[in-house]
């Protein structure tokens, strides 16, 4: 059985536990939580914001419910092209899992950097959260953040051309701990996470290099207004490794709009500044995200 297939059916096995979660139309939801307050998906599968990822428990459930979701992203920078599509499934807003494949597309740039026009990047990233501390919605009388901590497996199908530039490996686990605080009176979302990892391009140019081979902790922080129940804006910044002699990785930065269509759909669109990737200079561009929960 291959690693994608292994990886699929992990994930479908965890959904099959899944009910269709109890969601509703009102500010105040029937399963407890308000809306968007189980974040949107991020690029890695995670739920969070756009490129960072937050304490946050997938879907609406409270301790006696489970939440399965589907998501697609698109992101489009002057040379690129990423897709992400996974799973996800929240357990009792106490433990999200999830699963994402995704998809970079080098384009014409492909071709310059000598690899082929459209020449595609695929990594499977399967993820695992638990909600240690705090509660997100419940806590407003207190200053205690929601907090909890994760991990990521990624495993990158490009080997050959990952050790080709300088990489070490072509799998990776990155470790996280996330602080995560709603300020309802204030309508403010406010998020801080440390990220332990050797990710290259978060994975996609594999992990470790000829400049260093070692865990680094890197920085995702977010803020967000509760423009309305349905309505969040607000902008984020996550801070790169650089291990790669061949090119230099900048940090990513982006501002971004997340709108909850209805009780199951939510689509965010964001302006990202992901930097010099691979050589190519000043990558930005359009990214779009839709989840739907069932």
């Amino acid at each position: 059985m291959s690693l994608r297939t292994s990886l699929l059916a992990a994930t479908t096995a965890a959904l099959t536990l899944a009910a269709a979660p109890a969601l509703a139309e009102d500010h105040l939801l029937d399963s407890g939580k308000l809306l968007l307050t189980g974040g949107v998906t991020n690029i890695e599968g995670a739920s969070g914001g756009g490129v960072a990822t937050w304490s946050t428990i997938t879907g609406y459930e409270t301790r006696d419910g489970v939440a399965p979701n589907a998501h697609f992203t698109y992101v489009r920078t002057g040379e690129y092209e990423l897709r992400d599509y996974g799973a996800a499934v929240g357990l009792f807003n106490r433990v999200e899992l999830s699963y994402t494949r995704q998809e970079f597309d080098t384009r014409d740039a492909g071709a310059r950097l000598g690899l082929g026009r459209d020449f595609t990047f695929h990594q499977d990233v399967v993820g695992a959260k638990v909600r240690v501390l705090g509660d997100l919605v419940y806590d407003q009388d207190s200053l205690l953040p929601q907090i909890a901590v994760g991990l990521q497996y990624k495993h990158n199908d490009r080997g050959a051309i990952i050790h080709a530039i300088g990489g070490k490996h072509d799998s990776g686990v990155d470790y996280y701990a996330s602080a995560t605080k709603l300020l309802l009176n204030q309508n403010l979302v406010l998020d801080a996470t440390v990220r332990f990892t050797k990710g290259n391009q978060t994975g996609i140019l594999g992990f470790g290099g000829d400049r260093s081979d070692n865990y680094s902790a890197q920085f995702e922080g977010s803020a967000g207004y509760l423009v309305s129940k349905r309505l969040l804006v607000g902008a984020e910044y996550r801070t790169k490794p650089n291990n790669l002699g061949f090119a230099k990785e900048n940090d990513w930065f982006d501002v971004f709009a997340a709108y909850a269509i209805n009780k199951h759909v939510s689509v965010t669109a964001a302006y990202a500044d992901l930097g010099d990737i691979a050589t190519q200079r000043n990558q930005r561009g359009a990214y779009v995200s839709l989840q739907v929960g069932f």
